[in-house]
């Protein structure tokens, strides 16, 4: 959420952002927000002043007239602040649609096509044999079970089994245990999530479609642990000496992809239910900080590829395709050679105060001032996804799939065999 002063001095830029993510329908707000803010702040003088005059008669020796007076005075009080209720209401809606301000380096574009290569690691290997997909291997293996997770869980289930499951588990172990040893606190994130987080994290109030809800009146179903751990230290106050506050994340993830009809239909790229480990920082409110925060996000994330020997690049995502939160977004794309190309695996993101001021997360500095912390997050490893590329990649001739050597030793195996 970004401030009325910072709409009110930066106006333009504001309006930019909208058009530039692709918000057009929203940038008449701008001036309504700017009037009903005029409005709030007429309103709470008003307020301001009876309650002023209200005193004072208190003080008054008590007359007819004192009596009359008081009674007025509570009549316009309520009057007032019933209106000045339904002004900040009214405000606190339209700002909840205003996105994020692109830092400067990001370039404009309105779709993943405007998206700029930063660079590339490792070189997409060239087979000697006809290729499977993990499709393929994942039955021929028995490893994966699409028809039976179709049959059990409906469109996008699977169930993964044998050295699959193994594979797994192992692989997000492992990562979980890098950053652990980087310093990160490791959490066990909930799935279940009150809606002030899906707010707060800036997935409310435009991707609502995406989000399953439960029965109970407040219980939602989150995408990403992204979302919990963001909202950990909500409405608190931090220590400036405390920050930052760095935590790699373990959580079940669950999406409706709604927007995403007829788009990878068949396979793991795209389900409603995987797992994930998340990276998510709360900083300082400095922006050379910031840019240092989200490099080291990047180069954990590059690191836990190159540990896998997973040849990737990395695209600076343009405006209209990286979410209205964010400051400025990473993502990384892993080879996969089915598809023939990259496929996104992590996502970085500075969002700055965006989220902070959502969930009023705050650091007192050392001279006693407060101020909003910045928050960042990034995905260390998605999976299943993750494993299209591991055995697309590792698929050896004679039908087996060999295991990353990084991973031996927690899968027990170094090959996957037909049964």
């Amino acid at each position: 959420m970004l401030s009325i002063d910072f709409i009110r001095l930066n106006k333009q830029k504001v309006i930019d952002a909208l058009r530039n993510k692709n918000r057009e329908k929203y940038i008449d707000n701008v001036e309504k927000i700017l009037s009903l803010d005029e409005e709030r702040k007429k309103l709470a003088a008003q307020s301001q002043k009876l309650r002023e005059e209200r005193n004072l008669i208190s003080k008054k020796t008590f007359t007819e007239e004192t009596k009359t007076r008081g009674r007025q005075i509570k009549e316009d009080l309520k009057s007032i602040e019933e209106t000045l209720n339904a002004t900040e209401k009214q405000l606190q809606t339209l700002l909840s649609f205003i996105p994020n301000i692109p830092f400067d380096e990001v370039p404009i574009g309105k779709d993943a096509t405007g998206n700029v290569l930063q660079h590339q690691w490792g070189t997409p290997k060239q087979f000697k044999f006809p290729i499977k997909s993990h499709i393929e291997l994942g039955k021929d293996l028995n490893i994966i079970d699409f028809e039976r997770g179709v049959k059990v869980s409906g469109f996008r289930g699977y169930f993964l089994k044998n050295e699959g499951a193994v594979l797994h588990l192992s692989l997000l172990f492992y990562v979980l245990q890098k950053l652990i040893k980087k310093g990160y606190t490791p959490l066990i994130a909930p799935a279940i999530v009150k809606g002030f987080t899906l707010f707060g994290a800036g997935q409310f109030p435009w991707g609502q479609e995406e989000v399953y809800k439960l029965n109970d009146e407040d219980a939602y179903l989150s995408g990403t642990a992204e979302v919990p751990v963001t909202s950990y230290y909500a409405n608190e106050i931090l220590k400036e000496e405390d920050l930052p506050k760095k935590f790699v994340a373990f959580s079940p993830c669950f999406r409706k992809e709604a927007g995403s009809y007829g788009k990878d239909t068949k396979g793991m790229y795209r389900l409603h239910e995987f797992w994930k480990i998340e990276q998510v920082i709360i900083g300082k409110s400095n922006i050379n900080e910031a840019r240092k925060i989200h490099d080291e996000l990047q180069k954990n994330a590059e690191e836990i590829l190159q540990d896998l020997n997973l040849p990737y690049q990395v695209l600076l995502m343009c405006t209209g395709d990286m979410g209205e939160p964010q400051h400025k977004k990473y993502d990384t794309e892993t080879w996969m050679p089915s598809r023939q190309g990259y496929g996104e695996t992590m996502s970085n993101s500075i969002m700055g105060d965006f989220q902070t001021r959502r969930l009023n997360i705050k650091y007192r500095k050392k001279d006693g001032t407060k101020e909003y912390c910045f928050s960042f997050n990034n995905t260390a490893v998605a999976s299943p996804r993750i494993l299209i590329a591991l055995l697309e990649n590792y698929q050896q001739e004679d039908g087996t799939v060999a295991i990353p050597d990084v991973l031996k030793s927690l899968t027990g195996f170094d090959v996957i065999k037909k049964k």
